[in-house]
């Protein structure tokens, strides 16, 4: 017999006072008439007598097909989807170190664990890459040099950083602790050294001059090859992956195309829709150019086209931002592209590759707390994603 009393959902099915004890037989019939009751009938699954179908029969031998075999039967895609991309915020790279001063650079280290942060307050920080706490692992102070840019080499063995108003460029040599600033490079005669670009094999350094120059030097001697000149000033520039290639974003809207090996131009186009230039940057595998201009828009190209049409159209215009973009970055996977402008706060979107979308979660708007970004990167496997703005924090996120 079951009590029914003291049980609170089996009281509302007594019918009278006397049905305190239940035998499990009646227990059971009236639990199904409360079922029916209230369902209104008896479901369709529940009906035993129901003759079943021809294609009843078949469904069935394809689920006694499917259980003789063994095998993976659901896997995960490969390629990243479109739409909603999975992230998680995590501790600052520079939790470790904080600082006021906007962030000028951050940097993943090509072969281990590491974050570079640099900033204007004067230092190069390196930080290990946990997500979790993320420990600090050096502090490198330069004094009176607030950094414009800091950038590993290919191998990851040196860090170089150059400043706002100085023409000198610090080359940290990480394996022997050593700072060696290079006060002059011999026929280069800019009077300040800024902007500039590893090349990915790690031969090269690309420094944007005045009056548009773009220098080429050897990476290991710092010494200089040669040096190429556009219309106009240099906005951007960068290698293709092969570091055959130079891209050189102009002031005047146009894209040059140029062979590293005999410093001649290949190609030059105008840059859709684009008054004047801010940003360029090519993807890993060697199939996009993406453009970023004043208005907010970044063209993105088919590698090919820009080497070869003179006047090449773009895959996707991506009109997701509507100040100058100033910073582009390809992850290496090349399957997203981050694009973020200065200008504006929380102005920054990542877009989804080949489809050319831009995912909808990030950033989460009603947070605030990315402000204006200044530099962004990806690990070298993608995992993580960071970016410095201007109030000293280096956001990461899984």
């Amino acid at each position: 017999m079951v009590d029914m009393m003291n049980n609170r959902f089996r009281k509302d099915m007594m019918k009278n006072a006397s049905e305190g004890k239940l035998s499990k037989d009646n227990l059971k019939k009236r639990l199904k008439e409360e079922f029916q009751h209230a369902m209104g009938g008896v479901p369709a699954w529940a009906e035993t007598t129901k003759r079943k179908t021809s294609s009843d029969d078949e469904s069935e031998e394809d689920e006694d097909d499917l259980l003789q075999r063994t095998g993976n039967f659901i896997c995960t895609s490969t390629s990243l989807p479109r739409g909603i991309l999975k992230m998680k915020n995590c501790q600052h790279a520079n939790a470790e170190r904080p600082t006021v001063a906007r962030i000028s650079s951050v940097q993943f280290h090509p072969g281990a664990q590491i974050v570079m942060v640099a900033g204007l307050d004067n230092a190069v920080s390196l930080f290990q890459v946990d997500g979790k706490t993320n420990p600090k692992i050096q502090s490198i102070y330069l004094e009176r040099f607030p950094i414009f840019k800091a950038c590993f080499s290919a191998n990851g063995e040196e860090v170089l950083a150059t400043s706002n108003h100085s023409k000198v460029l610090y080359v940290y040599d990480m394996l022997a602790g050593k700072l060696i600033p290079v006060h002059q490079v011999r026929g280069l005669k800019e009077k300040i050294v800024r902007s500039f670009e590893v090349s990915p094999d790690g031969s090269f350094l690309l420094i944007n001059g005045i009056a548009g120059y773009l220098h080429l030097l050897a990476m290991k001697t710092k010494e200089l090859i040669g040096s190429m000149k556009i219309n106009g000033r240099v906005a951007a520039s960068t290698f293709s992956s092969d570091s055959k290639k130079v891209y050189a974003s102009s002031g005047d809207g146009e894209v040059y195309v140029w062979d590293v090996n005999s410093r001649k131009c290949l190609n030059r186009f105008v840059d859709e829709g684009s008054l004047y230039g801010l940003s360029i940057a090519t993807s890993r595998n060697g199939q996009y150019v993406a453009c970023g201009s004043n208005c907010g828009v970044v063209n993105i190209y088919n590698q090919d086209s820009c080497l070869q049409e003179t006047n090449p159209k773009p895959i996707k215009a991506i009109m997701n931002l509507v100040t100058g973009v100033t910073s582009l970055t390809f992850n290496p996977t090349t399957e997203i592209l981050a694009i973020a402008s200065e200008k504006m706060k929380e102005a920054v979107r990542l877009v989804h590759l080949p489809s050319c979308t831009v995912f909808s979660n990030f950033p989460v708007v009603k947070k605030k707390n990315i402000s204006h970004v200044h530099t962004m990167d990806f690990s070298p496997r993608s995992g993580y994603f960071a970016l410095g703005n201007e109030k000293g924090k280096a956001l990461m996120y899984r």
